[in-house]
């Protein structure tokens, strides 16, 4: 069993600037050195300033840790309570849920309320298969009340998950043009419901789908040679969460911080451990 300790980030998003604030307090309100958590009922908001700033986790599995020293957690809203997002809030962390919206696995809550006629071939998750996102009338409500637990235990975004579904072999004739219409409407249903949305990998789609979203998470782009293709979110000032599961973050984050990422190091158990790249 491997054992490691436990690593700070080397640097920090907007806590990172509490220590300046406190110099510049006889000068300025402290307010104004730091950026405004939204409050409860509002969508995260992403200041354009500190876009490649912000220190983020990703925990989906194992005992939450609170205390992990990132600015963004990206969690489950189903196993996250309350008390729990309770608590972070009051860290001032920003809260996203991951919602998976192309895919439904049996034990998931509302599993029951997928007709038969949506579902298709295996799926990435063990026992999970692809919806059919052409069936945006038959989705609609299911997906719109994961976004509502999502509001309702406290998250201000939401990740969009398995919304690449047209470029697997899903057991449905997916095109191009039937996944960037789903993901535009989950979008638009995220805001609707007062909602920051992001756009998980897809990044075939992540030129058109830019200006839809409010941030991006990628998976391994340095790894498979696609970390360019994020760029339209970083030209447009918003965030991109990255990760690689494999390598050393002293060799990744020289290529991802320059691109102007927030990169961390995972397991892809997705735990409470986690490397971070120091930000600018």
């Amino acid at each position: 069993m491997r054992t490691r300790p436990r690593t700070r980030a080397v640097g920090r998003g907007p806590r990172g600037v509490l220590s300046g604030c406190v110099v510049l307090a006889l000068l300025a309100t402290v307010g104004a050195c730091r950026v405004a958590l939204a409050p409860p009922g509002a969508p995260t908001t992403w200041p354009a300033e500190w876009a490649g700033r912000w220190q983020w986790q990703w925990q989906l599995s194992g005992v939450l840790d609170p205390t992990v020293d990132a600015d963004v957690f990206l969690l489950d809203p189903v196993a996250t309570t309350a008390a729990q997002t309770a608590e972070l809030r009051s860290r001032d962390r920003r809260l996203v849920c991951q919602v998976h919206v192309g895919s439904v696995v049996p034990t998931d809550p509302d599993a029951s309320r997928f007709p038969t006629a949506v579902r298709g071939a295996a799926a990435r998750r063990p026992q999970s298969r692809w919806l059919d996102v052409r069936q945006w009338d038959a989705l609609r409500p299911v997906l719109a009340d994961r976004f509502r637990l999502c509001r309702g235990k406290g998250f201000g975004a939401v990740a969009l998950a398995d919304a690449d579904g047209y470029a697997h072999r899903s057991g449905f004739p997916l095109g191009f043009d039937d996944q960037l219409l789903f993901n535009r409407r989950l979008a638009e249903l995220a805001r609707s419901l007062d909602l920051s949305p992001g756009l998980v990998d897809d990044v075939p789609q992540v030129a058109a789908l830019a200006p839809d979203f409010d941030f991006a998470v990628n998976q391994e782009c340095v790894r498979r040679d696609l970390c360019a293709k994020l760029l339209p979110f970083v030209e447009a000032g918003k965030p991109v969460f990255h990760v690689e599961y494999t390598g050393s973050t002293a060799d990744f984050c020289v290529t991802t911080v320059g691109y102007g990422f927030s990169s961390i190091r995972k397991d892809r158990e997705l735990d409470a451990w986690r490397v971070s790249c120091p930000v600018p």
